[in-house]
């Protein structure tokens, strides 16, 4: 099972002279993983390297250090962690001292895993979108239904054919929940993914 930050953490780490200041912050989307470089990045600063985990996808940058030295580090950590929806950048302000290619690979694994360590991960709950149809009369049932499996309602509609709502759904809540719906239903309510 997957995990995600519930909040943002960071560390600060002296190697070498070098000084390594981590920062990580759930995100949602790619959008949201740059709004976060943008406000952490420091221009000043020798390099900022990141890495995001989010359900479109990785990606990373190495930021002038020499290439799969320190995204690829960075996002590695990323993943041995199954963490997703993360953003986790590591800039450094270099302190005269090369460090090798082994190095700064140690050095930005190291510095994003001890920022790791300080955050607080919890399971990560996917959501399914669904639409629920069924008839006027099983309107409570199936509200009582939805809860008790942890869904949660976008919208409700009512038409001639009785009620509709649509609603994300915990994955792992999908079939007991449509087993459930077709118990109380006897075989009538409609449900599909979206």
């Amino acid at each position: 099972m997957s995990l995600q930050l519930t909040g943002p953490c960071c560390w600060e780490d002296s190697i070498k002279r070098s000084r390594f200041v981590a920062y990580a912050a759930p995100v949602a989307s790619a959008d949201d993983a740059l709004a976060v470089l943008d406000h952490v990045a420091d221009h000043s600063a020798t390099h900022n390297c990141w890495a995001w985990r989010i359900d479109a996808g990785i990606r990373f940058n190495d930021d002038g250090e020499p290439a799969g030295t320190a995204g690829r580090p960075i996002l590695s950590v990323l993943e041995a962690r199954d963490l997703v929806g993360v953003m986790l950048i590591v800039t450094r302000y270099y302190g005269g001292i090369k460090l090798g290619a082994g190095g700064l690979v140690r050095a930005y694994s190291g510095t994003a895993a001890r920022c790791l360590d300080r955050g607080k991960v919890e399971p990560r709950i996917v959501l399914q979108q669904c639409e629920v149809q069924a008839d006027f009369a099983l309107a409570d049932p199936l509200h009582q239904l939805l809860e008790r499996h942890g869904a949660v309602k976008h919208a409700e509609r009512y038409d001639a054919r009785g009620v509709t709502l649509t609603v994300d759904v915990p994955e792992s809540a999908l079939e007991p929940m449509r087993a459930e719906l077709d118990e109380i239903s006897r075989g009538q309510a409609r449900f599909r993914r979206r």
